[in-house]
């Protein structure tokens, strides 16, 4: 087993927050978070400001969490979204949260307006979160830790429960027309985690997770992975990059739409370094073994 590469990610395009697109669409905080047709207006217009080839949806990290029960701060176009009161002191509370309930609430209207830019023949990124991003929205993270530490019994139940939740999200994309999952949970890198609790995750949840995420893709979606996670599957032998031939070199978002039904996971750089040019005429597959 070789060692974990960290990837220092410094790519920012617009799929969040940006202020000067707002003014131009005359769009309003906080419905652009809450409103389906509000959100499909400003993706697009983020879609166009950045010249890519996709929109992306939602524009923050909260909303599986606050799907859950988390307390959710909407802030505005300087701050975005973000976590309020931790609702949760342990991880054993976490296991009580109920499921999320995908018709209604805001991860409802996210679902929406996938549904309203797929009608209108866009391509759609939908960004889900893994378990780390969801937990700091619900508990203190040194709880997490803890836990993991701890009583690993119990946090793979806790994995093992948002993992479920995250694929049931997976799924309901699929039913909104959505082809492109980006998965990410940066809280999970091995710059936070250190190398040895980072590949403890890899086994305790990650490969485990998207061999099943893997069985959703089923040559209608392609799940688009932070290289976080690569180089954690790649440094704990729990995968390979495979090179997969295109029409055409072309830039790596265009590569992602031209992937979809031909590869299950892509993860080489940053789904925000649309532009990067894959010269050699390949994308590189994330080949779970």
């Amino acid at each position: 087993m070789g060692d974990i590469k960290d990837f220092h990610c410094t790519y920012d395009n617009s799929a969040g927050i940006m202020e000067a697109v707002m003014k131009e669409t005359g769009l309003a905080f906080p419905d652009v978070y809450l409103q389906c047709d509000k959100m499909a207006a400003l993706s697009k217009a983020l879609k166009a400001h950045d010249n890519a080839v996709f929109c992306e949806l939602p524009f923050c990290h909260t909303v599986e969490a606050e799907a859950m029960g988390g307390v959710i701060h909407y802030g505005n176009e300087r701050t975005g979204p973000r976590a309020g009161a931790y609702i949760c002191t342990s991880m054993e509370q976490v296991l009580e949260l109920p499921d999320i309930e995908f018709t209604k609430g805001r991860i409802h209207q996210v679902l929406l307006a996938c549904r309203k830019l797929r009608e209108q023949g866009e391509q759609v990124v939908l960004k889900v979160s893994g378990p780390f991003t969801i937990l700091n929205v619900l508990l203190d993270a040194r709880f997490v830790f803890k836990t993991i530490r701890r009583d690993p019994k119990c946090a793979k139940q806790v994995f093992d429960k948002l993992g479920v939740e995250i694929l049931r999200f997976m799924e309901e994309a699929k039913k909104y027309g959505v082809q492109l999952i980006s998965y990410a949970d940066a809280s999970a890198g091995v710059n936070i985690l250190g190398p040895k609790m980072a590949a403890q995750i890899v086994e305790l949840f990650t490969y485990d997770f998207l061999k099943k995420a893997e069985r959703i893709a089923d040559g209608e979606m392609l799940v688009l992975l932070c290289p976080k996670t690569t180089f954690a599957l790649l440094g704990t032998g729990k995968a390979e990059l495979v090179d997969t031939a295109l029409p055409c070199p072309m830039e790596y978002g265009e590569a992602c739409v031209q992937s979809v039904g031909k590869i299950k996971f892509a993860g080489q750089t940053c789904i925000n370094n649309i532009h990067y040019m894959l010269e050699t005429g390949m994308i590189k597959e994330v080949k779970l073994l």
